[in-house]
């Protein structure tokens, strides 16, 4: 396994209290495959992908994680950086704009990473190297984002993401905001680097974006994995009732009308001590309220009593 989660917790500290934004999340990723996690904003996706690259700010992880073997939550911050950040582990930060500086090129954005890092090869060459695994062209580096469009700003990101050619990339929604013809580019891009044998985490809202890309999927509700398995299964079979929802939710070209989830997520400053989805769920039943265990299924787990018995 290249990356093993085990009973990972994240949490903020908040002037109303500790967010408990991830709560006992656990899974594991082979060498070759890649993992999409979906859910509701909020979910804890994106903290979840922060927690491993260790950049929760104002934040806290707990548990394991464990990247080709060695622990990435045990070590000191200077350690993780020298041997995991960017090297091994990168990340593509949701909103291209946010993680762009407007008053340097993209070249001097690039120059600073390879500093940061300690990069004693030659620059340039790693660089235009980066920028042409995006599809883009050298005269890109001598612009600022300003002048760049919404899908050329996120291919610049993912560029800087390849720079030090990590072995794992996070990829915080990275075709939000973006008009459906960039969204096909950068999901061909992600494809295509996929192919040549590197694997990523792919957080997203777009069940339809994850069908293309994940081996395995993970669906995020109020903190817990609620459900983990194999895309197939996740697909053709969904367990949890959430989901369930969340397929039904998406439009199809058969004509069905999309039914939606009613009622809202829980607070993650006082999560139940119940199944955080029984105030939301059509099936919920007595066990419901009490918190459901991990229960194994063919290629992962699922956390609902429906499926104790079974």
């Amino acid at each position: 396994m290249v990356l093993i989660v085990n009973g990972l917790f994240a949490q903020y500290n908040t002037s109303n209290g500790p967010v408990y934004a991830v709560d006992d999340v656990s899974f594991d990723l082979s060498d070759d495959e890649s993992i999409g996690i979906a859910g509701e904003s909020a979910c804890g996706k994106s903290t979840l992908g922060l927690s491993i690259v260790r950049m929760l700010l104002g934040g806290k992880a707990s548990g394991e994680i464990l990247f080709d073997g060695d622990s990435v939550l045990n070590i000191s911050e200077s350690d993780f950086t020298e041997k995991f950040r960017w090297k091994k582990i990168s990340m593509i930060f949701q909103g291209a704009m946010n993680s762009l500086d407007p008053v340097f090129t993209i070249k001097e954005q690039f120059v600073e990473i390879l500093k940061q890092h300690n990069f004693s090869g030659n620059f340039n060459d790693v660089i235009a190297d980066a920028i042409h695994s995006v599809s883009l062209g050298d005269v890109v580096l001598k612009k600022y984002p300003h002048e760049l469009s919404g899908g050329m700003k996120q291919r610049v990101v993912i560029a800087m993401a390849l720079l030090l050619k990590p072995k794992f990339v996070i990829a915080d929604e990275p075709t939000t905001a973006l008009d459906v013809l960039i969204q096909a580019q950068i999901v061909n891009l992600l494809k295509k680097l996929k192919k040549n044998g590197m694997s990523f985490m792919l957080i997203t809202h777009d069940l339809a974006v994850l069908s293309e890309i994940a081996d395995k999927i993970g669906i995020m509700y109020g903190g817990h994995m609620v459900e983990f398995g194999s895309s197939y299964d996740i697909y053709k079979n969904p367990k949890h009732p959430y989901t369930q929802g969340l397929l039904e939710s998406i439009p199809k070209l058969s004509g069905n009308i999309p039914k939606y989830i009613k009622g809202t997520p829980p607070s993650l400053l006082d999560p139940p001590t119940q199944c955080r989805f029984i105030d939301r769920c059509p099936l919920a039943i007595e066990k419901c309220k009490t918190v459901p265990p991990k229960i194994k299924t063919k290629t992962g787990y699922v956390r609902c009593w429906l499926y104790d018995e079974q």
